[in-house]
């Protein structure tokens, strides 16, 4: 596939980065996570009913621990198009990126705003466990975002834009996280 791809885009095989991406909603209706306490206590977990949300784009190109992200109000082919074009920008010049993901319809529609140094891929359907990007969905709540309670919607915002901002100054975690031996070659 990834020769296809290199041929298409008229690139060297070896100028193909493959990029994962995908999208969570992060919202008041927080997940809670398992927590350390002393043994015999129960540490306090709160949970709120209020229903603001946001969406957090973000690709991951595991080889290298670059990632490319935006925090938008909306999941819809507008946003992915921002989304593409913030990811486009991350990829190295001359270097052409395969990006996988699911079959979302926002992620293949014929609306949808394409740079020229993205081929899109989508994964089979149905098969969540394909893409390292949920995986780290589940670290950045595990760690960053689970267990609080949000203030505001600005709030659920800054909040996830740290937490991102986070995850990409540790590139070693995004290559631990998201390396696939099917998708890497290794």
């Amino acid at each position: 596939m990834l020769d296809e791809i290199a041929q298409a885009a008229g690139v060297a095989p070896a100028d193909i980065e493959v990029w994962f991406a995908d999208e969570a909603r992060i919202g008041q209706k927080n997940k809670i996570t398992r927590r350390w306490a002393r043994r015999g206590t129960r540490p306090a977990a709160p949970k709120d009913q209020r229903t603001a949300s946001t969406y957090i784009f973000g690709a991951i190109c595991p080889r290298h621990g670059k990632a490319a992200g935006l925090v938008l109000p909306r999941c819809n082919i507008a946003a992915m198009s921002l989304h593409l074009a913030e990811m486009a920008i991350a990829v190295a010049p001359g270097a052409h990126a395969a990006l996988l993901l699911d079959q979302a319809g926002w992620h293949l529609s014929d609306r949808l705003v394409v740079p020229p140094n993205i081929t899109l891929a989508p994964l089979p359907a149905k098969c969540p466990e394909l893409n390292p990007v949920e995986n780290v969905w589940q670290f950045i709540r595990d760690n960053w975002l689970s267990n609080r309670i949000f203030r505001s919607e600005p709030d659920i915002v800054d909040h996830c834009c740290d937490a991102w901002n986070k995850l990409v100054d540790r590139p070693w975690k995004i290559m631990s996280i998201g390396l696939r031996d099917w998708a890497h070659g290794f």
